[in-house]
């Protein structure tokens, strides 16, 4: 499992120009992506990881100020480029593969106490974001 984690001042995610999920004020925007061999061990630690990451402003996480975050589904985070200049996306996990594990992050994220806030699984989303830094990390499931 994959994900970048963005500190934004403002996030929203829109599908045919509506918006689907938005935060009302600064915290994450998660970009996450699954592959083949991703299951619940991967799901705990990447929640757990997202939801104490001190990456907020004064090194502080999203738990200690209860920060939204906003979760977006990003298979093309395991895109090889590698050869040619065509990626390939063999790596990542078929839609009803990782729809469930994207799906299990959000929900172990609400366990653990954040307000998450979705994009649209499968869909053509346009992610308009401030950056607050900016800041971005990269994770990645031992």
């Amino acid at each position: 499992m994959r994900a970048v984690v963005q500190r934004v001042l403002s996030a929203s995610v829109s599908v045919d120009g509506k918006i689907v999920g938005d935060l009302e004020r600064p915290g994450l925007l998660v970009l996450l992506g699954v592959t083949h061999d991703d299951g619940p061990d991967q799901v705990a630690w990447m929640a757990r990881k997202v939801w104490g990451l001190r990456i907020l402003r004064d090194e502080q996480s999203a738990s200690d100020v209860d920060a939204p975050v906003l979760m977006v589904s990003q298979f093309t985070l395991y895109g090889d480029a590698r050869k040619g200049r065509r990626p390939t996306w063999n790596a990542a996990a078929p839609g009803p593969v990782s729809e469930p594990l994207y799906e299990k992050v959000c929900a172990e994220l609400e366990t653990l106490g954040a307000t998450v806030a979705r994009g649209a699984f499968g869909a053509d989303m346009q992610v308009a974001l401030v950056n607050d830094g900016p800041v971005t990390v990269i994770l990645e499931t031992p």
